[in-house]
């Protein structure tokens, strides 16, 4: 078992980081009212496998509510979702999607975070089993084009994770809709992650509120090509 203590300086201090950054960004979550109690998880990956042989990642541990997370309650892991060393002070589970998160982390080595959520209005349409049409400029500069959805699956294994690889590898979007559970989306770290999920909620509301008034209308594959290829590499600073 890989022990904390046996690190080399740098990478305990990278592995800090990483926890007082993720620590920080589940108050995201709560900012933009993605998480309701304990669920919801964000984690992020230390790349460090040359000098433990596999990376780690740093995730929330299991239900504890979000006004007690801290830099210090932050749960590390190996990319098989075990707990390296006793990982935490206090010696607190890691997350029950830890095996999902591993997954991704093990099988897509561009991800760099990882976020889980319940938002309502994205949750609602992965309950309906039903992907979100890019109908919006918004959604063609953030995702690509429309938000997946993947396969129903159990808590506990790798079978998320499995279904999130699946259904992204070949996918713009850093969104997915697991059906029946709700929004899992990646990012290069866990910052760009938890944008994606605040972001995701906010289309999956607006495109339900514009079906409301009757059917949106689609935005043509050549724009939206157009219209990430701009967001993507030309837009902002």
């Amino acid at each position: 078992m890989i022990q904390l203590d046996a690190l080399s300086d740098d990478l305990q201090r990278r592995i800090d980081d990483t926890r007082e950054r993720v620590a920080q960004l589940h108050g995201e979550l709560i900012k933009w009212g993605l998480v309701v109690w304990t669920a919801g998880n964000v984690s992020e990956r230390v790349r460090c496998a040359d000098e433990v042989g596999t990376d780690l990642f740093v995730i929330k541990p299991s239900g504890v509510s979000y006004d007690e997370l801290a830099a210090d309650v932050m749960v590390v892991c190996d990319l098989d979702g075990n707990k390296v060393g006793d990982g935490t002070p206090i010696g607190l589970k890691p997350s029950s999607d830890t095996a999902a998160h591993a997954y991704v982390y093990a099988h897509m080595d561009n991800v760099g975070g990882v976020v889980h959520t319940h938002s309502t209005y994205a949750t609602a349409w992965a309950a309906r089993g039903e992907s979100i049409p890019c109908v919006l400029t918004m959604m063609a500069d953030e995702f690509g084009g429309s938000i997946p959805v993947g396969p129903f699956a159990l808590i506990g294994d790798d079978s998320i994770g499995r279904g999130i690889v699946k259904t992204l590898r070949d996918s713009r979007s850093p969104a997915v809709l697991m059906m029946n559970h709700g929004p899992f989306t990646i990012g290069k770290d866990a910052r760009a992650a938890v944008k994606a999920a605040a972001m995701c909620e906010e289309v999956a509301r607006t495109v339900h509120i514009s079906r409301q008034l009757g059917e949106p209308l689609p935005i043509d594959p050549d724009l939206i090509r157009s219209l990430y290829d701009r967001y993507q590499n030309v837009y902002g600073q």
